[in-house]
């Protein structure tokens, strides 16, 4: 379910360092949540520069990278971990693209899981189908290794 998006401007930043920031923003929201990483869904959306506004400046009249990112999770995430994420995002951002770390923006969108869909089934229900799922496996664990 978690989904990244970054919001840059077109043509300031290599190919190379989009794609690297791309693949290591989703190991960080994978580890971040403790989830596979096949869940994770990152975008890099550009904007046109004469579509972009900065500090009173159009990207395309030198305003200085100020790149953005938003994530959407499913409530429930504590704020330790929410606050991680957009730290690490934010370092990954200043790293990756060479930007200065106080132009960096970033978001969190948190939506109830009775109201996001996968594969058309409420992220609710699989949620609980899942945590019953784990809960047989410590079950049966248990009752193999002797300690129930």
């Amino acid at each position: 379910m978690p989904i990244l998006n970054f919001h840059l401007v077109q043509g300031q930043h290599e190919p190379i360092r989009i794609e690297s920031l791309l693949l290591r923003s989703s190991e960080l929201f994978a580890e971040g949540l403790r989830c596979p990483i096949d869940r994770v869904r990152v975008f890099v959306t550009e904007h046109a520069p004469q579509h972009v506004c900065t500090g009173g400046k159009l990207a395309s009249q030198d305003a200085q990278s100020a790149p953005y990112f938003t994530f959407v999770l499913l409530q429930g995430r504590s704020l330790e971990d929410r606050q991680r994420l957009l730290a690490g995002f934010t370092d990954l951002v200043v790293e990756i693209l060479d930007c200065p770390r106080e132009m960096v923006r970033g978001g969190i969108t948190l939506i109830d899981p009775d109201d996001w869909g996968i594969g058309g089934v409420p992220a609710s229900h699989l949620r609980q189908t899942e945590i019953q799922a784990r809960q047989l496996v410590v079950a049966q664990s248990a009752v193999s290794s002797g300690t129930l």
